[in-house]
């Protein structure tokens, strides 16, 4: 497995300056989440750090390297193929970089859509991407908060804040998205 200075490396050579700044901030984030919540802040340092090394590719290049390493395409990553950059990021993670490790692999698999299910890592690289500080949006402020004294409902908000803008946009919601918000929900009922 590269070293983190390698992986910096790659991010600088391979995303935006805005996109590498951001990066490095969601790393960052992760490790104070997974440290409130004792988490593994190692497997959060490493997957914050690497959710988005395939961000700034174009949608035909995400839909070779998903498809190209075996993958099925569902109707909605075909239709905004941008959703698929937390798989194929977690393709080049793996392929590239030498992670191996599935938890880290399916938190960046996941950071954008989310799922049924998720392990406390793939909520805190789930958050960590929305509540970084370079993060500006309406809500942003009452997601920071939630993250530390609930995280499922931080978790709801985001599910909710993301859902609206697709609505907004008129685009098509990921099937993982509705399964991860109705999960959640049901979980904090029990």
């Amino acid at each position: 497995m590269w070293s983190q200075e390698k992986i910096v490396e790659y991010l600088k050579n391979n995303l935006r300056y805005k996109r590498f700044e951001h990066s490095l901030s969601v790393r960052d984030t992760a490790v104070e989440i997974a440290r409130f919540y004792r988490a593994d802040e190692e497997k959060a340092r490493l997957a914050g750090l690497v959710h988005d090394c395939a961000k700034d590719k174009s949608g035909e290049e995400l839909l070779g390297i998903v498809s190209g390493a075996g993958h099925s395409i569902d109707e909605v990553c075909l239709d905004s193929p941008k959703l698929l950059h937390g798989v194929a990021g977690a393709i080049i993670a793996r392929e590239v970089m030498g992670i191996e490790d599935e938890e880290v692999l399916n938190a960046v698999t996941y950071h954008t859509t989310g799922r049924k299910g998720m392990s406390i890592l793939e909520k805190i690289i789930y958050i960590a991407d929305y509540v970084e500080p370079l993060r500006e949006f309406p809500g942003v402020d009452k997601m920071r908060r939630d993250v530390y004294s609930n995280l499922d409902e931080a978790m709801i908000y985001a599910f909710d804040s993301t859902i609206k803008y697709v609505i907004e946009r008129g685009q098509m919601i990921h099937p993982y998205s509705v399964e991860g918000r109705n999960h959640v929900i049901m979980e904090s009922r029990r």
